[in-house]
């Protein structure tokens, strides 16, 4: 699990082990005994979110105008192809 540092607590890591994942969290600055971080890793959390921005452009994903679950899911299909065909 790719995350930020507000998932840092001790509590959240072990319970992200627990499921059998593993947690790339940045250690917070004020952190007596920092955790290691895959950085090469991290650096993929920066693509998701500027992918899921360009997908909050389209009007009718970020409004949600499609009632039904499957019609929403849809059009976020539909708006990832078009975004991957730019």
């Amino acid at each position: 699990m790719i995350a930020d540092k507000g998932y840092d607590p001790n509590g959240m890591v072990a319970m992200i082990e627990q499921r059998g994942a593993i947690a790339v969290i940045p250690s917070r600055s004020n952190r007596k005994q920092p955790r290691e971080l895959d950085t090469h890793l991290y650096k993929e959390r920066h693509l998701i979110e500027c992918w899921f921005n360009k997908l909050k452009h389209f009007r009718r994903v970020f409004s949600r105008f499609e009632k039904k679950a499957k019609n929403f899911l849809s059009f976020v299909y539909l708006a990832a192809l078009l975004i991957e065909l730019r």
